[in-house]
Parts: C-alpha cells; structure tokens; sequence
C-alpha cells in the first residue's frame, strides 16, 4: 500500500478529478452543507413539530433579544442554545420557551455575553 505523498495526495478537489465527468460541472459543498451531512438529519413526529412551532412563535415574540438563539426539540425535550447580552433576556427566553405547552424539560445552553 502506497503512502500519500504530495503527488499521491486524495483532496477533494483530486477526487473530483478522478471520479466525476466533467469537473468543471460539480459544486463544491459549502461548509455548513458538509456539517449537515455529518450531523445529519432527524425529523420531528407530530408532536415535536407542534412543540418547535410554539417554541419558534414564543422565541420570535420577543424580537431581537431571541433572534441568536437556536433551539431543538426532541420529545418534550426543548434544547436551547445561543448567547444573549444579560441576565434579564436568558431569563424572559426561558420563560417564555416553558409556557409554549408541550414543553416538560429545558436543557438551556445560552451563554449571557455583554455585546
């Protein structure tokens, strides 16, 4: 077995020439298409959809103190992630994620950062 060598390399851009027919025709994936594609995907039941929905209205509710937050939902689970400027906002996005309904447990990853 040969070793990769600078000539014997196997990046991306080698493996295009080798395996696709036209090169010039393909599309690099962006970053965040090639972290998706790690992570990859799992879809939400009825239940959990109607979970991230509320979640979604209640975070989008408060305007811009929620706008870099992230969240998911897996049963009645609510993972919140994201930073905000003080105490007072982690603590309304909190509240506010906890009356959506559905939501039992919240696991709350928000950093508070003064911008």
């Amino acid at each position: 077995m040969s070793r990769p060598t600078a000539r014997n390399s196997n990046t991306y851009d080698d493996i295009v020439r080798k395996t696709v027919v036209d090169p010039d025709s393909s599309v690099r994936p962006t970053r965040e298409q090639e972290h998706a594609a790690r992570e990859g995907f799992r879809a939400l039941d009825p239940e959990e959809q109607q979970i991230h929905d509320r979640v979604q209205q209640a975070l989008a509710a408060l305007g811009p103190e929620a706008a870099r937050i992230s969240f998911e939902v897996t049963r009645d689970l609510v993972t919140l992630r994201g930073q905000v400027g003080d105490l007072a906002s982690l603590r309304r996005i909190e509240d506010a994620v906890a009356v959506a309904g559905g939501v039992e447990t919240i696991h709350n990853q928000i950093v508070v950062a003064p911008a």
